[in-house]
């Protein structure tokens, strides 16, 4: 499983241009183009062949150039292209902006018409400036505005006073409140994408404990109780080895079958962790029919409702409960004979161990630190939503029963 801590996964990273600033810039790239060549056709039909036209037609091809080819030299020059908001400007950067704005004033020093260009303007200063840098040169621009357009005017005018003052305060009001929702819906997307990678990792580590309990459920239900049998089945043929040979040899021979039938678990286990016994599309019930509990022991087995197809899961933990349950009974209730009942009963199946041993009072909890036992029992009941019950007396034997419930057929 993949340990890697959340911190230290890839960093979250921002598009160089979002979408919103995308097409803020080309509106206001092409405001600036449409301002500036109505400018100039002014400028033109205004005045026809007067001396400063070929000034204002140099200037006004270089403030062109100059905003054309900011963004082409690079992001760190381009107007609002790339730039991050609140972020120290470059020299370059400083130098392209002071370039554009000295280019524009000068040329509405020569034709005051040209002075409603400084509106893109406002839109490449914020962007390109800090916060408080950007307000101080928009007011700049906006008082040359003024002035230009009281030039013009030929008497005083109250809106020339105050409309480019409005326009200047909405438009930096307008971006200003754009910029400060977008870095929330940036934090917002951060803090998602961290909550996200925080709860995958959980959800790694949790499947990890999980899926550690299930193998060590499946080797103790397995291998474990082979192992017992087999450790049991060896130390009887070493005690009647010499006084009863035909004996000692049966022992050897079935602690040999239970070998096979380990190893057989075993690469079943490393295959894909599914019941041997279930293997080659052999149902529950043949699997369950074929458990035994020791040579010295007697296992029945009863089938009770008509049959319907388990899941996978259900049928192993099914299997695996019933392996639990008569190696427990075969290493302590000193049983000589076992039941195993299968029940379908429509909404739930019921897998039912009973045995005629000498029963306890108090379940065992496997304090030998030999496996889980019931614990693992539980386990597995519990995790398919069904119920494990013990009914045991001293002297009278032992009752488990398991009962997982079953989605109704469509």
């Amino acid at each position: 499983m993949d340990a890697t801590p959340a911190h230290q996964e890839h960093p979250v990273s921002h598009p160089a241009i979002r979408p919103d600033t995308r097409t803020l810039a080309t509106v206001a790239h092409t405001a600036f183009f449409l301002l500036l060549g109505a400018s100039v056709a002014r400028f033109l039909l205004r005045h026809p062949g007067e001396p400063r036209t070929p000034w204002v037609l140099a200037l006004s091809i270089t403030l062109a150039l100059l905003y054309v080819l900011g963004p082409v030299l690079g992001p760190s020059l381009g107007p609002s292209l790339g730039a991050t908001p609140g972020a120290a400007p470059t020299r370059r950067r400083l130098l392209w902006l002071g370039l554009v704005v000295t280019t524009w004033a000068v040329l509405v020093v020569l034709a005051p018409s040209f002075a409603w260009c400084a509106v893109p303007l406002f839109f490449t200063a914020l962007r390109t400036l800090p916060p408080r840098a950007a307000v101080v040169l928009v007011a700049l621009l906006t008082a040359f505005v003024v002035t230009a357009q009281l030039q013009l005017s030929k008497s005083f005018d109250p809106n020339l006073l105050l409309a480019p003052p409005a326009v200047a305060a909405l438009a930096t009001a307008v971006f200003v409140h754009m910029e400060r929702q977008a870095q929330a819906q940036r934090a917002l997307i951060d803090d998602l994408i961290r909550t996200r990678r925080e709860l995958a990792a959980t959800e790694r580590r949790e499947g990890t404990l999980a899926e550690r309990q299930r193998l060590s459920m499946e080797i103790h239900d397995t291998l474990a109780q082979n192992l017992s049998s087999q450790q049991m089945l060896l130390q009887a043929a070493d005690r009647t080895w010499d006084t009863d040979p035909a004996t000692a040899r049966a022992h050897v021979r079935t602690a040999t079958g239970i070998a096979a039938h380990g190893l057989a678990e075993a690469r079943r286990l490393v295959h894909d962790l599914a019941p041997s016994e279930l293997a080659d599309g052999a149902g529950l019930a043949d699997a369950l029919r074929a458990l035994d509990a020791g040579p010295d022991i007697k296992v029945r087995f009863h089938l009770e409702g008509a049959p319907a197809p388990l899941p996978d899961r259900v049928q192993s933990a099914l299997l695996r409960i019933a392996q639990g349950a008569l190696a427990n009974v075969r290493e302590h209730s000193g049983a000589r004979t076992a039941a195993l009942t299968l029940s379908f009963l429509g909404d739930q199946v019921v897998l039912d161990i009973a045995d005629d041993g000498h029963g306890f009072t108090e379940p065992r909890t496997d304090t030998d630190g030999r496996g889980h036992g019931l614990p693992a029992m539980r386990a597995r009941v519990r995790q398919l939503g069904g119920t494990l019950t013990i009914e045991s007396t001293p002297g009278e034997g032992t009752v488990l029963s398991a009962a997982i419930p079953l989605e109704p057929a469509p």
